[in-house]
C-alpha cells in the first residue's frame, strides 16, 4: 500500500551542498567516476569499469535513450540586445516530441524567454548558415511559458537539425558556466538516440563501451524507454510541503516489445538507470492499474499519469496484472508503441511495483530527486550522502553516483 506523501515537509531533505562539490566537468574517462554501492545497509565503493561485478546475472537494467537537443537559442536585437529563447516543449497542436521535432519550414513551440520586456512584438531573424535563416515570433504569452512559432527558410531541414545548427546545448543553472564545445559530446549518452531533452539522463553518462561490453559477457540484460527530460527537471520545491508542489510532467514513448520483456524479467532483477527510466517503467505499471480500474479496452487513447495516481488509484494489483492487461490492450488496439505524459511522484511512502534497484548521480537539496531516492532507501539517504561528501564524491550532473537496491 502507497501512502500519501502530501505532508512530507521538504525542509527534511536539505542537506549541506558546497559548491566545491559540485562536478563542473566530466572525468576525461566516463567510466572512471566514483559509484557508491548501498545494499541492506552498508555501504562500498567501486567505479563504474566494474560495474559488472556489482550486478547479479540474467538482470535487466533499463536505460532511457532520449538524447538532449540544442535548446537554447540567442538572438540579437537590432538595438543590440541578446534575447535567450530556451524550448521546452512543443505546442500541444503536435501528438509528441518526435513529431514535432521531425516539422519542417515552422513550428510552434513552448519557450521560456530571457528578456522577454525587451522584446515587443518584432520578429527575431538570426543567420542559421551562409544562405538559410530562423526567425521567430511571439504567438501568446501565458502563465508558466510563451508560445513561439519559429519558421526557416530550408523547408528540407526538420526542427531537430535547426536546433543542432542554431542552438546550444542547456547545461544545468547549477553548472555556474557556458556551454564549451566539449559539452555536446560529454552532456549526452552514448545511447543517446532520441531527440527531445532539455537536459541529460545523467545516470547514462558514465556508460562506455567497454561497460556495455562487460555487462553482455555477464548475460546482464539491457533494454531501452525514452522519457524526454523537460526544465522541470531542475525545479526546486519551493512549498513547504509536498501536496503543494505541482510536479512536471514529460513525455514518455514505449515500444510494446520494451513491455513484454519486462513482463518477462518480474522475478529478475530490473534497475533503472537514473530517475527518468524509473519514473517511466513505474509509470507503466500504472497505466495498466488505470486501464484495468477504468475498463478502458477498446480506446486508443494511452491513459497519462498525474501526479497522485500512485497513492490513489486501486493497490490491490500485481506487477504482472498490470503488464498483462496494459500488453493486451496494446495488441487489441494494434499499438506498437505508447506514447503519453507521466507526471508522477515518487517519494517517500511509495513501494516500488517493477524495479528493484537503481543506479543514479547524487541530487540537490530539496529537490523531488532527492524524494525518489528517499522512497527506496528510507532515511539512510542521509548516510549514504554524508558518505560521499566525506569522501570527495563529485555530486549532480556530471559528478559520481550510486547503486541503490532497494530496501
Amino acid at each position: 500500500m502507497n501512502k500519501s506523501p502530501k505532508n512530507i515537509k521538504i525542509e527534511d531533505y536539505l542537506y549541506n551542498l558546497p559548491d566545491e562539490k559540485i562536478a563542473k566537468y566530466p572525468l576525461q574517462k566516463r567510466d572512471e567516476s566514483k559509484l557508491l554501492v548501498f545494499e541492506k545497509g552498508v555501504i562500498t565503493e567501486t567505479i563504474y569499469f566494474n560495474l559488472a561485478l556489482k550486478i547479479p546475472e540474467k538482470s535487466l537494467l533499463v536505460f532511457n535513450n532520449t538524447k538532449v537537443v540544442e535548446a537554447r537559442l540567442l538572438f540579437k536585437k537590432d538595438s543590440g540586445s541578446i534575447i535567450e529563447i530556451f524550448c521546452l516543449e512543443p505546442s500541444e497542436i503536435y501528438a509528441d516530441i518526435t513529431s514535432a521535432m521531425l516539422e519542417k519550414s515552422s513550428v510552434q513551440w513552448k519557450c521560456l524567454i530571457g528578456g522577454a520586456k525587451k522584446w515587443k512584438d518584432e520578429t527575431l531573424t538570426k543567420q542559421i548558415n551562409e544562405l538559410h535563416n530562423l526567425s521567430v515570433h511571439k504567438i501568446e504569452k501565458k502563465t508558466d511559458y510563451f508560445l513561439i512559432e519559429f519558421n526557416w527558410s530550408n523547408s528540407n531541414l526538420t526542427f531537430a537539425e535547426i536546433l543542432h545548427l542554431a542552438g546550444e546545448i542547456p547545461l544545468p543553472p547549477y553548472l555556474n558556466r557556458n556551454v564549451e564545445e566539449n559539452d555536446k559530446l560529454t552532456y549526452q549518452t552514448i545511447y543517446a538516440t532520441e531527440n527531445g531533452s532539455v537536459a541529460a539522463p545523467t545516470a547514462g553518462l558514465h556508460f562506455t563501451d567497454s561497460v556495455f561490453n562487460d555487462l553482455k559477457n555477464k548475460k546482464i540484460k539491457i533494454d531501452f524507454v525514452t522519457l524526454h527530460v523537460g526544465a522541470g527537471t531542475f525545479k526546486p520545491v519551493k512549498a513547504a510541503t509536498i501536496q503543494e508542489h505541482e510536479m512536471h510532467a514529460e513525455f514518455i514513448e514505449v515500444e510494446l516489445i520494451f513491455i513484454e520483456n519486462v513482463l518477462q524479467n518480474l522475478t529478475e532483477n530490473i534497475i533503472a538507470i537514473g530517475t527518468t527510466s524509473l519514473r517511466t517503467i513505474e509509470s507503466l505499471y500504472w497505466i495498466g492499474v488505470k486501464l484495468i480500474s477504468n475498463k478502458i479496452i477498446y480506446e486508443k487513447i494511452v491513459p497519462e499519469v498525474f501526479q497522485w495516481d500512485a497513492y490513489e488509484l486501486p493497490q490491490n494489483i500485481s506487477a504482472i496484472d498490470s503488464f498483462n492487461f496494459l500488453i493486451g490492450w496494446m495488441k487489441n488496439n494494434s499499438l506498437k508503441k505508447i506514447i503519453t505524459k507521466t507526471q508522477i511522484i515518487i517519494a517517500p511512502g511509495y513501494k516500488l511495483k517493477i524495479a528493484n534497484g537503481l543506479i543514479t548521480n547524487f541530487h540537490q537539496p530539496k529537490s523531488t530527486l532527492l524524494l525518489l531516492i528517499a522512497a527506496i532507501v528510507g532515511d539512510d539517504w542521509k548516510k549514504i550522502y554524508q558518505h560521499a561528501l566525506e569522501n570527495n564524491y563529485r555530486f549532480l550532473s556530471y559528478g559520481d553516483g550510486c547503486l541503490l537496491w532497494n530496501n
